[in-house]
């Protein structure tokens, strides 16, 4: 096999070594005048992903994850560095590769506006040229864990956004890809679809090696799917590792909004936690994301008159900003 070709190096089934992407873009800077820019959207990147790994890929908008699919799909090409995905250089033969990997990007759906969602799935089959045997049972396991029964005849413009992205990740799964990109594959979805989109994802990984990796703002999504995270900012890794060595080294919190029988002064009895507002008999609790919620929603039940209470995740966005900042003061 020349150039790599074949399944990639023996820790990396997905390789990224020094990779950089920059744009030209021409701002007004007159009336008639336009000055050229450089944008350098990745920068200097490198990782690798072990065939059959589920890694989170994740960051604030615009800090190059978008960037990255696209080159690892042969959609961009590098300005710069070496990638290799399953032993293929994706920008010299994208058609080989697509093949071997599914895509489902956010919120551009890969199906046929105007069809049912069964003949877009037909077109999918003739695409990949899947045989016969092999598309229906991957079509009926798909519809069956994703829940897309009653789906199949409705044109996919009818579709709400949730049900188009479980039409989507169905899609992008039905020719046994050995690598799959998902850009926010639980977006729009509520709790039940949500458990049952990431089990889906978690079987598929189990039983079929397939190799995934995730972007997403929900970080649920990461702690169920995901063991190893990556971050990028501004176009550099910043982090990659276990979400818990995240939170340490963003210092983010996790919020415990309690909900009592009556109007009690804040809570400030509970190891671990402390309060950080009060509205009528609400509270908010702060404590450590590396911390388990089990002792303090233990003690608050104790010691104080519960009625309701919830668990609120740290916004991504916070814990990275914090990274950031950090990483600049030093």
């Amino acid at each position: 096999m020349a150039d790599g070709e074949g399944q990639g190096t023996v820790d990396g089934f997905i390789e990224l070594d020094g990779v950089e992407k920059v744009f030209d873009v021409r701002r007004k800077a007159g009336f008639l005048r336009r000055e050229r820019h450089r944008v350098r959207a990745v920068d200097g990147i490198s990782f690798r992903v072990p065939r059959g790994e589920m890694v989170g890929y994740i960051g604030p908008n615009g800090a190059g994850k978008s960037t990255t699919i696209k080159m690892l799909t042969g959609i961009l090409v590098p300005s710069g560095g070496r990638l290799r995905v399953a032993g293929i250089d994706p920008a010299r033969d994208r058609t080989r590769l697509a093949r071997r990997i599914g895509v489902v990007f956010g919120q551009r759906t890969t199906l046929w506006w105007d069809l049912p969602l069964r003949d877009s799935y037909g077109l999918v089959r003739r695409m990949y040229r899947i045989p016969d045997a092999r598309y229906r049972a991957n079509l009926e396991r798909c519809v069956e864990l994703l829940d897309l029964g009653d789906l199949l005849d409705v044109p996919v413009r009818q579709l709400s956004l949730g049900q188009r992205m479980r039409g989507d990740i169905a899609a992008a799964l039905l020719h046994d890809p050995e690598v799959l990109y998902l850009d926010e594959p639980t977006i729009g979805l509520d709790v039940v679809s949500k458990a049952k989109v990431r089990e889906f994802l978690r079987d598929v990984n189990a039983e079929r090696g397939t190799t995934v990796l995730l972007t997403t703002h929900d970080l649920t999504d990461i702690e169920q799917l995901c063991k190893r995270v990556m971050v990028i900012d501004h176009g550099r890794l910043v982090y990659d590792g276990g979400l818990d060595g995240l939170h340490a080294v963003g210092g983010s919190e996790r919020v415990l909004v309690i909900d009592l029988e009556r109007e009690l002064p804040p809570i400030t009895d509970v190891p671990g936690a402390r309060p950080v507002k009060v509205e009528g008999p609400r509270q908010w609790l702060a404590f450590a994301a590396t911390q388990s919620a089990a002792p303090i929603v233990a003690a608050v039940a104790a010691r104080h008159p519960l009625v309701d209470l919830s668990v609120r995740e740290p916004d991504i966005e916070e814990v990275i900003a914090k990274m950031y900042a950090d990483r600049k003061a030093l």
